[in-house]
């Protein structure tokens, strides 16, 4: 796979898979981009990633599929063998618990600073372990670059893979070459018993009011359950859904609530810069986010910010204007109020926009609703035979894709996977990508077709291999 054809991978797709999946650890010392490579292979940003080394101290899982394969991928901290701080040495304990424990290592090297001692010294260690390595020479962002990862060699193993984990560049070579050394398991996706929403904004913009007003109106609380850190409370409950007369019934949401996200370089305290990193791992928890902004105030660059997150990390997201009923209104306020956030949040032009107002009450029983439809759309998984049909549709006729200097066939679609829904865009060229206009339309096309109610769509392309 080139650098073009590999540029929109995100990654192997975040899944509800069985436990008994083969596990694959990856290993190397600090600040080679673990974190990074770990992220793009579960397609989510679990794993906090930085400049700083050691950033990563805990074990970290995430489950993933590549060509209908599932498996656990574990992200370690640097390792650092002869340093006996008590930190590093906590570090060098919860890798070998996760090296025991795995089927396949990846052991991750800096391609740009070469060979190091402690590299030398980890290709030393894991070599007296009966364990399948795969050397993967990250950073590798150009093809000099990728050049000199053959000295890597020198440690031994067969398999080095240059690759760049944070511009997807070799990562299909890489899982290919994963899943061949791995035991088959093939996923196996499970319905969901309860949706998780994430209720994320700006402080004091009224999350907790809105909770508590669901809570509340619906009366059917099953159970409230602490939360990890003291900043957040997850509420499980029963909703109402549909229209009485129509397809009514109920659903069960779980409500996961965020201490209020503030801008890094705002935050001085631990406690509060914790809570924002916090903050981003709820949003990995969750299903779908409801993004909270104040009426009162506004849409702010940090209302876009906080939206940012959950976009990036591809959940279904549905924005909620708060203090409605305190807003002055003529017949244009919603219609100005909407133009704002478009402009505002442009990368967010699938998601809804609700006004409502947490103290009263007002629409906020149109939630429940909503949230539904944009779980089922994450989750939708279209039949072949109407994406062939799309495909004759919208796709079989030739049109401006790239420049005319070259020449690019859409051979067929293909839905990789869900949550979000994840396209593969199969091309005759293997080395031109295709124009981000003609992704665009694409994604516009299936959105309207298909009716993936508030949720991204992932768009990968492969090329067609001489």
């Amino acid at each position: 796979m080139t650098q073009d054809e590999s540029q929109n991978i995100d990654g192997a797709r975040a899944l509800e898979a069985p436990v008994e999946l083969p596990v694959v650890a990856i290993i190397g010392r600090p600040n080679v981009g673990k974190s990074t490579l770990f992220n793009r292979l579960i397609g989510a940003r679990r794993s906090i990633v930085g400049n700083i080394p050691g950033m990563t101290r805990d074990r970290i899982y995430g489950e993933a599929e590549w060509q209908n394969r599932a498996f656990r991928v574990v992200d370690t901290g640097g390792i650092v063998p002869d340093d006996e701080a008590v930190i590093p040495a906590n570090i060098f304990k919860q890798a070998r618990a996760a090296i025991d424990e795995a089927s396949l290592l990846l052991f991750v090297v800096d391609v740009r600073e070469g060979i190091t001692p402690i590299d030398e010294e980890l290709a030393r260690r894991l070599r007296a372990l009966d364990k399948p390595v795969l050397v993967v020479a990250n950073k590798a962002d150009t093809t000099q670059v990728a050049d000199f990862a053959g000295e890597f060699h020198r440690f031994g193993y067969e398999d080095v893979f240059p690759i760049s984990a944070e511009h997807s560049v070799g990562v299909g070579e890489l899982l290919d070459a994963m899943i061949e050394r791995l035991p088959a398991v093939e996923v196996v996706e499970r319905k969901q018993s309860e949706i998780n929403v994430a209720i994320i904004g700006r402080p004091n913009v009224g999350k907790s009011s809105l909770i508590n007003k669901l809570l509340g109106e619906e009366r059917a609380i099953v159970t409230p359950i602490p939360g990890t850190t003291r900043d957040a409370v997850d509420s499980v409950f029963e909703a109402k859904v549909g229209e009485e007369g129509e397809e009514s019934g109920a659903i069960k949401l779980r409500l996961i609530d965020t201490a209020g996200i503030r801008r890094k370089g705002k935050t001085t305290g631990m406690e509060e810069k914790l809570s924002v990193v916090m903050a981003r791992k709820h949003i990995e928890r969750a299903d779908v986010v409801l993004v909270l902004i104040d009426a009162i105030e506004g849409v702010t660059a940090l209302d876009a910010n906080i939206a940012g997150y959950a976009h990036e990390a591809g959940r279904s997201v549905i924005i909620v204007v708060n203090k409605w009923d305190v807003v002055e209104k003529d017949s244009y306020t919603v219609y100005q109020y909407e133009e704002k956030i478009r402009d505002a949040m442009k990368f967010l032009d699938y998601a809804p926009i609700v006004f409502i107002s947490a103290l009263t009450g007002q629409r906020v029983v149109k939630l429940p609703d909503l949230i539904k439809r944009a779980n089922d759309a994450r989750n939708l998984r279209i039949p072949t035979a109407q994406l062939n049909k799309f495909f004759e549709d919208h796709l079989d006729q030739p049109r401006a894709t790239i420049s005319n200097r070259h020449k690019l066939k859409i051979l067929y679609l293909t839905q990789a996977g869900t949550r979000p829904p994840t396209f593969v865009v199969f091309t005759s060229g293997a080395k031109t990508k295709l124009h981000f206009s003609y992704e665009r339309y694409l994604i516009n096309r299936l959105r309207e077709t298909f009716d993936f109610f508030a949720t991204p769509i992932r768009i990968k392309q492969r090329g067609r291999q001489r």
